[in-house]
């Protein structure tokens, strides 16, 4: 679904696990296969794609990075249909699921991209972007693994880039050491303004969040941190 087709020798090491799994039913499959296409952002030269002009309505545009079942973006989506929703995710399963809740609740306002949120990031223009949900990524709890972990220098650089001024960002994760390091790393940027005034502001879900299927798992070592930030 990339229009891009980078070196391997230089594409970036990779943040998720799978992207695929149990075969979809016939009907996610012609999602996929039919719908999936016409939605799908046309991610091309760098910084040169303006994300509004993927919308009919001229308001903010929010995106969602690593959205699993789709639940939050299909409910964010619902609530604020004069905002523009790009919603990446690359396991084929959870597209097929946000599919079927575009279709379902006929929505006009969502764009996709199932890939690598980078390519993308890198074509959109300078400060184009109002709001961004990072809603807990694959965690790579192992200590060789965590150089995979999403949040690093260079991505915090080009999600920057991207912000318009003023604009939000929500990173969310139930293991303790992700949430140390993110935490850590976005303040070293220095670009990133932490909002949390009491510890009730990063241990309790915000009033705006949409629970989600696997945040209900309850999976990691530690019950859900959130880290709200502005630009």
């Amino acid at each position: 679904m990339t229009s891009r087709t980078p070196d391997p020798q230089f594409r970036p090491i990779r943040t998720f696990g799978r992207t695929g799994g149990r075969a979809l039913s016939v009907r996610q499959q012609a999602l996929v296969d039919d719908m999936l296409p016409g939605l799908t952002v046309p991610v091309g030269a760098d910084a040169a794609l303006d994300p509004h002009a993927l919308f009919a309505n001229a308001g903010p545009v929010c995106l969602e990075i690593g959205f699993g079942g789709g639940e939050h973006l299909i409910e964010q989506a619902q609530r604020a249909p004069g905002t523009g929703f790009i919603g990446c995710e690359p396991f084929i399963e959870g597209m097929a699921k946000a599919l079927t809740g575009i279709k379902e609740n006929g929505l006009t306002n969502v764009r996709l991209w199932m890939d690598d949120a980078r390519p993308l990031m890198a074509s959109l223009a300078d400060h184009s972007v109002d709001q961004a949900f990072i809603l807990f990524p694959d965690p790579w709890p192992k200590k060789k693994q965590q150089k995979r972990r999403l949040i690093q220098p260079d991505f915090l650089a080009a999600l920057h880039r991207i912000l318009a001024p003023g604009a939000r960002v929500r990173f969310a994760t139930d293991v303790a050491s992700y949430a140390d390091e993110a935490l850590t790393r976005f303040l070293a940027h220095g670009g990133f303004a932490w909002q949390a005034e009491r510890a009730d502001d990063w241990r309790t879900p915000p009033e705006d969040h949409v629970p989600t299927r696997y945040e209900a798992k309850r999976l990691g070592d530690c019950e859900p941190v959130w880290l709200d930030f502005r630009v």
